[in-house]
């Protein structure tokens, strides 16, 4: 479906871009360009060679892929097309995965085996120079395809925090943290203005995917041409600054800043990312390298900037739907990686004499090991509210008090009188190795890609929130009663509690699908 462009942008896009207008133009006839982002957290090498067989890579990230199926649509397929003479891009995918059901309905997705996420949208993250045991804060994370990305970067290692400040989004963001097995993220929902006073120079790296005019959505969803106008990307602008300058507070020294949006307007782009390093001397552009697919922005929307800090993804060239990003430094010296503020406190030790229920859930339900001392661990446990939470290995959680908080670090439970119920978020960050009895629906088969987005009768039965006989299901340790990892291709997906030859279903009921 090609999109109804405003007559405003069509004349400001001729403007700016010149004998290059008619080609972007002509290209919101193309299919937008779809991928999916395998999530190392959960994922070994293995399964992503099956899961990715015959797609093509993205080019600015490792463990990005192009597909052209339409997720949500079943088997319809879309077929990507570039109509451009002068672009070499090759981002279609075998057509035998092209006419499979949709990844978006894959049991695979529902455990966070990886991501779905448009191709230029994964460029930001890549730039922001993640190294495990940072302190990173997304700053307008909503719905967490960068947070994401981010903690693959981090390896469970160091603190990730994720901010959204509209509730609705923040608990969407919350939702994706939890099922791609994130252990090392905290997720609140506030301004940027109410943060950058609690967390003065706090983080080594900050993201800022700043709202804007959308006008990368445009090939994407047609209809988000009806909310574009001129007043709008003025107004994004205006606001862009104030996030900026906030985001700008809560960065340590030598730490770098990512600024970036989907939209193709200057003024939300190369003429913020030149007024924030005019209005904040002790910042600076940092010159990076560019991929295939990439341009350095600038050009060609002033030809008197040479802005290497900075890049554009454009929809003409053919490698995703359009993205700009600048990269920023602050003046000084990098003193050590980590969180840089007041922290949350372990669990004291009269909180600590009230864990003999979770002691014998854990017991009874994990091998020994790494994980589970870690699990046993009294100075990473705290409590979040009625839930026992896990701080980061080697991180402290921030202090959440008077924090509008959705998530802090690895919930693992709560308790209701002498029981431990585990919580979702725990099987989705624990691995079939570490269980004590594991049921697991659907094994890797390299040769049936199929069933990679099909599912099967248990798996669909499972996610309905059905009861399963544990005698069709085979698994070590079914036999004996007790807390169960449900594993699809040896990914977690959830609990279930065996018992008397039947495995009763925990999957959440707000994720059970028809």
């Amino acid at each position: 479906m090609t999109p109804n462009l405003p007559e405003d942008f069509i004349s400001r896009m001729k403007e700016d871009l010149k004998e290059r207008a008619d080609l972007f133009l002509r290209s919101y006839s193309d299919a937008p360009k779809k991928g999916l982002r395998i999530n190392k957290l959960k994922t070994d090498d293995e399964l992503e060679e099956v899961i990715t067989k015959g797609l093509k890579h993205i080019p600015w990230e490792e463990h990005g892929y192009y597909y052209n199926i339409s997720f949500g649509e079943g088997a319809e397929s879309d077929t990507d097309t570039d109509s451009n003479a002068d672009t070499d891009a090759d981002t279609g995918s075998d057509s035998k995965r092209d006419a499979g059901p949709a990844f978006g309905r894959s049991p695979l997705h529902a455990a966070g085996a990886y991501y779905i996420q448009e191709p230029s949208a994964m460029a930001p993250v890549r730039y922001l120079d993640i190294k495990p045991g940072m302190a990173v804060l997304d700053l307008c994370a909503s719905p967490g395809g960068k947070s994401t990305q981010a903690a693959s970067y981090l390896a469970g290692s160091g603190l990730l925090v994720c901010n959204e400040i509209v509730p609705q989004r923040a608990s969407v963001l919350s939702s994706n943290i939890e099922r791609m097995g994130i252990r090392n993220a905290v997720v609140t929902c506030h301004s940027p203005q109410e943060l950058k006073d609690r967390f003065p120079a706090a983080f080594d790296r900050i993201l800022v995917d700043a709202p804007c005019s959308g006008e990368g959505m445009f090939r994407k969803e047609p209809a988000s041409t009806e909310e574009w106008s001129r007043d709008i990307v003025d107004m994004c602008a205006a606001r862009q600054k104030d996030i900026l300058d906030a985001a700008s507070v809560m960065l340590k020294p030598g730490g770098r800043l990512v600024y970036s949006t989907c939209t193709f307007s200057g003024k939300e782009d190369e003429e913020q990312a030149e007024a924030f390093l005019a209005d904040h001397e002790d910042y600076k552009g940092v010159r990076i390298e560019i991929a295939k697919g990439m341009r350095y922005a600038g050009s060609p929307h002033n030809k008197t900037l040479d802005m290497e800090y900075g890049i554009r993804i454009w929809p003409e060239d053919g490698y995703g739907e359009g993205h700009f990003a600048a990269v920023f430094q602050r003046d000084g010296e990098e003193s050590g990686f980590g969180y840089r503020g007041a922290s949350e406190r372990p669990l004291s030790s009269k909180e600590a004499q009230k864990l003999a229920p979770y002691r014998d859930f854990i017991d009874s339900t994990f091998v020994p090991g790494d994980w589970k001392e870690s699990l046993l661990d009294k100075s990473r446990l705290f409590m979040f509210g009625q839930r026992l939470c896990l701080m980061p290995e080697d991180s402290m959680i921030p202090l959440l008090s008077g924090l509008r908080t959705l998530r802090a670090g690895l919930e693992l439970g709560e308790f209701r009188k002498d029981r431990f119920i585990p919580s979702h978020a725990l099987a989705l960050a624990v691995r079939a190795e570490d269980m004590m009895r594991t049921a697991e629906l659907m094994t890797v088969d390299a040769g049936d890609l199929v069933s990679l987005t099909d599912g099967s009768d248990h798996t669909g039965k499972y996610l309905n929130g059905q009861t399963l006989d544990s005698g069709i299901i085979k698994g070590p340790g079914l036999a004996t009663p007790g807390w169960t990892l449900v594993t699809v291709y040896g990914i977690s997906l959830g609990w279930a509690r065996s018992s008397g030859g039947i495995l009763k279903n925990h999957y959440p009921k707000g994720l059970r699908i028809p």
